[in-house]
């Protein structure tokens, strides 16, 4: 989804993955656990904040991104809403949007 570009662009700038190896190997890491969510959408758990979303987290605290996601069942997808970083207060359904 659009916000999620832009999230994971934003990321990509504010770690620095353009600069640096190791920030650049866990930008790809945070890329291809987002890409199993294919395989396994329903693996990870329902959000607090909307129980018809899930999110995947990702990376060791303090540096824990959560993949908000929705699953489509018809057709078959997964949809990445929002990346956001574990420390930020909880999203509401408009910052969704």
């Amino acid at each position: 989804m659009p916000r999620a570009q832009r999230d994971l662009s934003g990321i990509y700038a504010w770690i620095g993955a353009h600069s640096s190896d190791a920030a650049l190997a866990w930008y790809l890491g945070l890329r291809d656990a987002i890409g199993t969510l294919r395989n396994r959408p329903g693996r990870c758990p329902l959000t607090p904040e909307d129980r018809r979303l899930r999110h995947l987290l990702y990376g060791h605290k303090p540096h824990v991104y959560r993949i908000i996601y929705r699953i489509l069942e018809k057709p078959r997808q997964v949809d990445v809403l929002h990346i956001r970083h574990g420390a930020r207060q909880e999203f509401k359904a408009g910052d969704l949007t």
